[in-house]
């Protein structure tokens, strides 16, 4: 949906301003020639009432001339710096919530244009630690938003629950932040409470991830069994293992044990990257909860405390 609306954007700013530049360039000029004659004939300056009935704007230019400014404001804004979007799901859970209405920032990893979003100008690449929004490889009209855990070239292990990160360094660079170039590291995890938030009737643990870049809260639901079966294999690796190819990113959300990711779909290409999710502008609750939301149900309040940066 969000890319059919980008294209209707661009459609509606180059439509209304072509209409303005046409009618600028071969109709306003034939309309003042008309008042001016008239104005000769009747000796003086006509009123603007007088002027619009000997020589009337056409209703379509007027409409044009008036939403042109502001949609292309609106287009340039949400296509090159930032856009909002809403989070559907619990799967970035703590980190973001359903509810949560967001700005991601567009020129982050690159500009694109707005239709066939081919890269214009290169801009940064993805850190270990970003909650990226992109789109979904298995079906690019949808939107996905997870976080950056395996950038090209590294080696990622998901095996009981723990990650574990083999990061691909420079010649001679043994170490990347915390993490050690020739070995798997073992991500630190620190428990933070287990009573916070429920899946159904189980609890989920809340736990403190170092990526090494970025500190982030992950929830593990510790009865969920591993669904080795469902994950992605790449050949000539173990079924829990991936080795992150040249312009991929490997991606995986906070809600580990309720998210479809890179663990099952495989990896997300540079071209798919959308932008850097930055700020929660708003967020709603509902009476029954982000678990049961369905769209169109009315917010019972606003989470002010969630304004903010995202971490």
């Amino acid at each position: 949906m969000a890319g059919y609306f980008s294209i209707f954007l661009v459609l509606l700013t180059l439509g209304s301003g072509l209409i303005w530049l046409i009618d600028h360039f071969m109709f306003a000029p034939k309309r003042q020639q008309r008042i001016a004659l008239a104005q000769n004939a009747a000796g003086g300056e006509l009123d603007e009432e007088t002027a619009a009935l000997i020589a009337p704007e056409p209703s379509i230019t007027e409409t044009a001339k008036s939403i042109f400014p502001m949609i292309a404001a609106i287009t340039i804004f949400r296509s090159f710096i930032f856009e909002p979007f809403q989070i559907p799901s619990g799967s970035m859970m703590p980190t973001l919530l359903v509810g949560d209405f967001i700005l991601v920032q567009k020129y982050s990893y690159g500009i694109k244009d707005p239709i066939w979003r081919s890269q214009l100008v290169d801009v940064d690449e993805p850190e270990r630690g970003d909650i990226v929004v992109f789109k979904y490889p298995l079906d690019e009209r949808v939107d996905y938003i997870k976080r950056t855990i395996g950038l090209p070239g590294d080696k990622i292990v998901y095996r009981n629950k723990h990650l574990y990160i083999q990061p691909k360094c420079a010649e001679g660079v043994t170490q990347q932040g915390d993490l050690l170039c020739n070995e798997y590291n073992k991500i630190d995890m620190e428990i933070l409470n287990s009573d916070e938030f429920k899946q159904g009737s189980m609890n989920l643990v809340r736990l403190e991830e170092n990526l090494s870049t970025v500190n982030h809260n992950i929830l593990i639901n510790p009865q969920a069994p591993e669904m080795k079966g469902r994950y992605y294999q790449q050949p000539g690796t173990r079924s829990d293992e991936w080795v992150v190819p040249a312009d991929h990113y490997f991606m995986m959300g906070d809600n580990r044990d309720n998210s479809q990711d890179s663990r099952f779909w495989g990896f997300v290409p540079k071209e798919n990257l959308v932008g850097k999710a930055v700020f929660i502008w708003m967020s709603f609750e509902f009476e029954n909860g982000p678990d049961d939301f369905l769209p169109g149900w009315v917010p019972t309040g606003v989470r002010f405390e969630r304004l903010g940066n995202i971490q």
